[in-house]
């Protein structure tokens, strides 16, 4: 599989070319470009806590949505807190304004519910997008470096397989834009953690510099994961964008600090 590019709507998004020919669920990942924010949040903002205009937020998901195919009516988030916790979204999850705040902390999501869009955030940090369109189940996975550590992507495919019986072998998994290892150089205690938290699937993600600090691979770590869940390789696409080195592009909280909004990764069974 591929992170495949189109503007749809006059707004560009990221896709997983297998799961759109899987057909069964509307998916997609943001960039920064097509929405009506203004000013450090220009464009296409849809962090909700970031001081953005409502209405411009609203506006901006209005257009996400529609551009990936998404019936935006019923919408299920979380608290994200870097974590490993994966949440079944029931109908006493869904809302229908962005802005409600969720009442649980989670850093994954994921249903057999049609019609709800999950959705996590990201500035950097990875999105992960699976989809089972065997036994029909969806999942969003929101992974920073503590939560590629805890292994979440793994977790949530485990949890895919207790909750709803999928097989591994069936899931399509899309990993989107986030840091790269261009960017993503850290002091010791980050490969320290990954090598305590998820070791082998690590290792060969991480590499020393000369300046004593490390570079590592987030999206490859997480890639490296999922196939140790039990994913088939070809099942899994991995957008090679870095969000820090495209700052025209995308959102990164390390380049630019507090001072940006927010990308949204979202999936929704049909």
């Amino acid at each position: 599989m591929e992170i495949i590019e189109a503007t749809k709507r006059g707004l560009p998004v990221l896709q997983a070319d297998g799961i759109l020919e899987a057909g069964g669920a509307a998916h997609g990942f943001s960039t920064r470009l097509g929405g009506v924010s203004q000013g450090m949040w220009a464009a296409l903002n849809l962090g909700v806590s970031r001081g953005d205009d409502p209405d411009h937020v609203r506006e901006n998901y209005r257009r996400f949505f529609a551009a990936i195919g998404a019936d935006g009516a019923r919408l299920a988030t979380a608290n994200q807190v870097h974590g490993d916790k994966v949440r079944v979204v029931t109908a006493a999850d869904w809302k229908q304004d962005p802005y409600e705040r969720a009442d649980y902390e989670a850093d994954g999501l994921m249903t057999d519910a049609p019609g709800v869009v999950l959705l996590i955030y990201a500035a950097d940090c990875i999105p992960v997008l699976l989809y089972d369109p065997s036994r029909r189940v969806a999942a969003a996975v929101h992974a920073g470096w503590r939560g590629t550590a805890a292994g979440i992507a793994a977790t949530a495919v485990e949890r895919m397989r207790e909750v709803y019986d999928c097989r591994p072998e069936d899931i399509l998994a899309a990993v989107g834009p986030g840091i790269g290892p261009c960017c993503f150089e850290t002091h010791e205690d980050v490969p320290n953690a990954m090598m305590t938290g998820v070791s082998a699937a690590a290792l060969s993600h991480i590499k020393a510099l000369e300046s004593g600090k490390f570079s590592l691979d987030l999206k490859g770590i997480n890639a490296s994961l999922l196939e140790r869940a039990g994913l088939d390789p070809k099942h899994i696409a991995v957008c090679g964008e870095c969000t820090a080195c495209l700052g025209e592009r995308y959102w990164s909280h390390r380049r630019m600090g507090n001072n940006r909004g927010s990308m949204a990764a979202a999936i929704q069974l049909r």
